[in-house]
């Protein structure tokens, strides 16, 4: 019966039928997996972009932050400002306290870029000075004089323009403005939109592509120029036909503290040709299949009885995924579509073994990312703390700063360990806020409070410090004191001895969407560049006690986070 099966003869239309379903078919998932191909190496391009532009932004980032705390500085610090409004603007001392703060600045300009203006004015004798190399027309400083002044009249700049980077349109031009005051000194900061993006137009975004600014309420700020100097247009429609082959991909990137936002438009023609090619050639193709499909009709018995014994061939394999041997063909092509067939099935596993084993490296990398995770506005503003105390030459807390940042730095980068002694661990926490002591000039006071059985109790290394970073970050302020207090005590927890560490703050405390979600498990959005120490501490304490350990986080005239951790972690390296 099997072999009387086997001999069943079909006419050549069911042979032909097959074919054209086969070639149909594989042309589908030829479409398929090209589009996907290039759809993957247009993300990868537009992902590298993207991190480029990233990485400006966070660069802006750290220079606005800096100059913030340069400009609030000098206002509230600099005796050349005293000196300047207790005389007239043609006195010698006046003069002398101008070009002092005029050096200052200049060099503030050649550490970052020469296209930021700065200017001081006083309301009180109402004159407004250039204290750093002016980049703008005269008519535009005489517009930037006139809208400070209807600024401070109608007292918007409190709500719009104090301490916070906005645009402001001078001589038909856009400028990004901040403004600090302090009594009835104003210092100002100003530099053009399109000084500011200059280096992301120097990216290739494609033929088509640019970078531009953009404010909150959607209205453009400089003109879109692509990376060869052509003019855009950005307002142009087209229709969903063409849209669901477009290629462009748009970025956007937040600026800390400010009113705007970058817009990248990343969009390479080359693509779409691409697309188009892969049109034709498919076109060509399926008609190639066709008139292969017609010429089986006389050659029936040469081709279509190999084809469909390696077909059978094709179908049988091993649940190993290993393929059996082929039966040799009289087909030279068959012969070798045999042998490439296998090869590739090897390739197949061996490119598997090698994603799985980069994956297990990527999450190792990851975890030792969320043990340690310095960031350089610390250490910055230890230095521009540093050079402060310097120009008013306080010797004795240059030294006590100095060696802390030692004690501070030293304790993390030998610090190799997946847990430490407690008592290790708060002594860190110590030397950290005596650092932010010294940098915010005594604005708060901390309280450490600590049984004698838990000094020796392990404790992941840097755990604390998350937390105690955090209260700094939102509770701390210069205009008002506050209290920072760090409890640790024996517990119990379900049956099982703990030690409860309780960290609290006298800040705002948790925003209610954060505390919800904190509260309830559910990962923190960190799009952003925030909350990224929150969610490793999170992520570190569920690797190495699994679900023994327990965080609570709450609002009680604050931010308070109590940590329930074992006294016997499972296991320590």
């Amino acid at each position: 019966m099997n072999k009387q099966a086997d001999n069943k003869l079909y006419p050549i239309q069911h042979y032909v039928k097959i074919i054209l379903v086969i070639s149909f078919t594989a042309l589908i998932l030829d479409f398929i997996i090209s589009f996907a191909s290039i759809a993957i190496v247009k993300q990868q391009s537009a992902r590298d972009l993207r991190d480029t532009a990233y990485l400006y932004i966070n660069r802006l980032n750290g220079d606005f932050s800096y100059i913030n705390h340069f400009m609030g500085w000098t206002l509230a610090n600099d005796d050349n400002i005293k000196i300047m409004n207790t005389h007239d603007t043609d006195d010698n001392a006046f003069i002398k306290a101008n070009e002092s703060l005029y050096r200052r600045f200049v060099e503030l300009q050649k550490s970052y870029d020469q296209s930021y203006n700065f200017f001081l004015y006083s309301s009180q004798k109402n004159f407004m000075l250039n204290i750093a190399p002016m980049r703008l027309s005269y008519k535009a400083y005489q517009e930037l004089q006139q809208q400070i002044k209807a600024f401070i009249e109608d007292k918007i700049i409190y709500e719009k323009y104090y301490s916070r980077w906005s645009t402001v349109q001078l001589a038909d031009q856009f400028y990004i403005l901040n403004i600090f005051l302090y009594h009835d000194n104003y210092m100002i900061c100003l530099i053009a939109a399109d000084d500011l993006i200059r280096p992301l137009r120097q990216i290739n975004l494609g033929e088509n592509g640019y970078a531009s600014l953009w404010t909150e309420d959607g209205q453009l700020t400089t003109s879109p120029i692509s990376s060869k100097g052509k003019p855009l247009e950005v307002d142009q429609e087209r229709s969903a036909f063409w849209n669901a082959f477009q290629t462009k991909t748009t970025v956007k990137g937040e600026f800390d503290n400010a009113s705007f936002y970058v817009k990248l438009v990343i969009q390479f023609g080359a693509f779409e040709k691409i697309m188009i090619a892969q049109l034709l050639i498919i076109l060509l193709a399926f008609i190639v299949a066709c008139s292969l499909s017609f010429i089986m009709l006389y050659f029936r018995n040469k081709v279509l009885q190999p084809i469909k014994s390696f077909s059978y061939n094709l179908s049988f394999w091993k649940e190993d995924g290993e393929p059996l041997d082929i039966a040799s063909s009289k087909i030279v092509e068959l012969e070798k579509a045999n042998k490439q067939f296998a090869q590739l099935v090897n390739q197949i596993k061996t490119y598997k073994i090698d994603i799985y084993e980069r994956e297990i490296e990527k999450q190792r990398i990851q975890l030792d990312y969320t043990k340690l995770q310095i960031k350089p506005h610390f250490f910055l503003n230890c230095l521009t703390t540093i050079h402060s105390m310097a120009q008013m030459d306080m010797t004795e807390e240059i030294q006590q700063m100095a060696l802390s940042i030692s004690v501070y730095f030293r304790y993390i980068f030998q610090n190799g360990k997946d847990f430490v002694r407690m008592e290790d661990e708060i002594e860190h926490v110590r030397v950290y806020l005596d650092i932010q002591r010294s940098r915010y000039q005594d604005t708060f006071f901390y309280q450490i409070e600590r049984e004698a059985a838990v000094c020796e109790t392990p404790i992941p290394p840097l755990i604390l410090q998350t937390f105690i970073e955090n209260a700094i970050k939102y509770a701390v302020a210069r205009d008002q004191h506050s209290h920072i207090s760090l409890t640790v005590e024996r517990g119990q927890l379900s049956d099982e001895k703990m030690v409860v560490i309780t960290i609290s703050d006298t800040g705002p405390g948790f925003p209610p969407e954060v505390l919800d979600k904190l509260q309830h498990g559910q990962p923190l959005d960190q799009s952003g560049g925030t909350q990224i120490g929150i969610m490793n501490t999170i992520l570190r304490l569920e690797y190495l006690y699994g679900s023994r350990a327990r965080i609570e986080f709450a609002n009680c005239g604050g931010a308070c986070v109590k940590l329930y951790l074992p006294e016997f972690p499972p296991h320590s390296t």
